[in-house]
């Protein structure tokens, strides 16, 4: 095995076609299969850009007994002359399967012991094994390509806008803690004994200081973290494209990034998107889809019954329509067939958002099959009929309960069922905008308002009023982008003036010396000269992964963590020596 490599290679892996007949190459890579037919040996030497097949012929003894030896993944140089592969032995797979390499002299740089698991695609490792040894996982052509999306996405996103005047500029990855949602990963001061800097989980504050400095038009690709509680498909670190744009409103923030999306879409896909995208209120969102996250690509549309609903004769609904809940439904194509176990699934299944259950009234050539029936006054059903545009063979699924718990249960039955029944057009892209979100959401744990985005969004200007007299009815100048049901991107128009700012504090419990101590730093700056400003936040991973069609965050990403937040390839987090926390004036406590 050679300690250095002596050769440098004249292509790459994915380099040769028939225009290189003839020619003498040197190609290095990974093998990543042999085969022997009849004593001649066949080698798909691999790297980054392709693939190519590398043939070995008897006549040359030695070289043979050295290709024999040849272990899957090990590290090879070969040196050989390009040919023509007859017409039926071409690989319409690979961009190189018209040609070959005869091979005239190899060279082992690094022979691989036996792998934890066959690199191929789809994996069929389990995903702990495959985390453990990514750097193997990576080699998969799936992976690779992932990565490359993602890079080529990085690169159109800072071309992007530096062609529209922002400037990329880096703020801190230690700064203050000001804990006000996830909790802050903190890094201790050895400098300073007890005291603590944070991983940023934005650079909201530095952002908003930029437009304060007068820079106008600022973006970055950053690194962000939270110390949340375990989620499927989050991490405790993550990338976002931050941006923040001065003397703007919401047309114009949603006009920029419209035109980021457009030309991500363009140059990573060579898809076009239509724009501009359709914009939808948050109550709009509430009520018709049940999440503030809609996906546009199906239908099942929810539909409010509570104009329906007095006389009905079901008691059930008309006591939560007077108790100030909700009774609302979709028609579900095809429903009216569904079991008994289909219809008792569905229930358990809206039981976890914490309505009681789930009416399925089916239409059947029959007649209405439904557990109301007897219960609802004459002319109901038909009533129910022509509201959603019922044919024969379709169910209304109804549930009633608080509006939260309505919305909640309904909302992801939806997503549900349009996944399970394959309504979904995976073909298309279907972005838009959520606006005019909350201001303010009550927490009966902490008894106080909390900040429905974060405590730097202004309130709508006809709304200030109420937030003196009925918070809870402000209205934020707060927006998400959401594609396909996933929210990529938030953000708002932010408050410039001090006095504002003390006021939301106000609304959240924070008190003046807390706020000072927190922010007072934004609050001051606030008062030479703030100009309008507002920004917006794009998930990258997430973004990345619709672009790649992948279904997990982890897939796009190179080392991620498990959903336990623990790197299983270089076992972190750890610990770490008693001298260590000594310098830094700690001291482990067992509990």
């Amino acid at each position: 095995m050679s300690q250095t490599f002596r050769w440098q290679r004249t292509h790459t892996c994915g380099d040769l076609r028939p225009g290189n007949t003839g020619e003498q190459v040197i190609l290095t890579g990974w093998v990543q299969s042999t085969r022997d037919h009849g004593g001649v040996i066949f080698v798909d030497l691999r790297d980054r850009w392709g693939r190519t097949q590398v043939v070995f012929h008897p006549e040359d003894a030695a070289l043979i007994e050295q290709a024999k030896r040849l272990n899957m993944e090990s590290v090879i140089g070969i040196r050989g002359r390009v040919v023509e592969r007859p017409p039926e032995m071409v690989n319409p797979q690979i961009e190189t399967g018209r040609v070959e390499v005869v091979a005239d002299r190899l060279e082992v740089l690094n022979r691989a012991r036996p792998l934890p698991f066959v690199i191929k695609d789809p994996p069929e490792a389990l995903e702990e094994t495959r985390f453990k040894y990514r750097y193997l996982d990576l080699r998969r052509p799936a992976m690779q390509r992932n990565l490359l999306l993602r890079h080529r996405a990085a690169q159109v996103v800072r071309r992007y806008f530096d062609e529209n005047e922002f400037l990329e500029i880096e703020t801190p990855v230690l700064m203050k803690s000001t804990p006000e949602g996830a909790r802050d990963y903190l890094v201790p001061s050895r400098i300073h004994p007890g005291k603590f800097y944070a991983l940023p989980q934005s650079p909201q504050t530095y952002k908003q200081l930029l437009m304060v400095s007068g820079f106008d038009r600022y973006f970055q690709i950053v690194k962000c973290f939270r110390d949340e509680d375990l989620r499927a498909d989050r991490q405790p670190e993550f990338t976002q494209i931050d941006v923040e744009m001065s003397f703007v409103d919401e047309e114009a923030v949603f006009t920029v990034m419209e035109g980021l999306m457009s030309r991500l879409f363009r140059e990573t896909l060579n898809r076009e998107i239509i724009l501009p995208f359709p914009r939808i209120s948050y109550d709009e969102a509430m009520l018709k889809y049940g999440l503030d996250r809609p996906d546009l690509r199906f239908g099942l549309e929810i539909q409010d019954l509570g104009d329906l609903v007095p006389g009905c004769g079901f008691e059930v609904f008309e006591q939560v329509i007077r108790s100030g809940g909700a009774v609302r439904g979709f028609r579900l194509p095809g429903a009216g067939t569904f079991s008994r176990k289909q219809v008792d699934d569905l229930t358990a299944f809206v039981r976890n958002f914490g309505p009681k259950g789930l009416i399925a009234v089916q239409f059947q050539p029959d007649g209405v099959k439904s557990p109301v029936s007897k219960f609802v006054a004459a002319g109901w059903m038909e009533r129910l009929r022509s509201r959603f545009g019922v044919e024969t063979g379709d169910a209304v699924l109804i549930v009633a309960s608080d509006k939260k718990g309505v919305c909640d249960a309904l909302g992801n039955l939806r997503n549900k069922l349009a996944a399970d029944f394959g309504l979904i057009d995976r073909s298309r892209m279907a972005p838009l905008w959520v606006t005019e979100f909350p201001l303010l959401d009550w927490d009966s744990g902490e008894n106080r308002w909390v900040a429905m985005h974060h405590p730097f969004t202004a309130p709508r200007p006809e709304d200030i009023p109420l937030l003196e007299t009925d918070p809870g009815k402000a209205r934020a100048r707060a927006y998400d982008l959401v594609l396909n049901g996933s929210e990529i991107a938030g953000g708002s128009i932010r408050i410039h003036q001090s006095g504002m700012q003390s006021t939301l504090f106000r609304l959240l419990g924070i008190d003046a010396e807390t706020a000072r101590r927190k922010f007072g730093h934004l609050i001051e700056a606030l008062d030479y000269g703030a100009p309008p400003h507002g920004g917006i936040a794009f998930g990258f991973d997430r973004l990345v992964t619709i672009l790649a069609g992948e279904s997990s965050i982890r897939e796009v990403i190179a080392f991620p963590k498990t959903t336990s937040a623990i790197s299983l390839m270089d076992g972190c987090p750890s610990e770490v020596e008693p001298a260590q926390l000594a310098e830094l004036g700690l001291k482990w406590i067992t509990s």
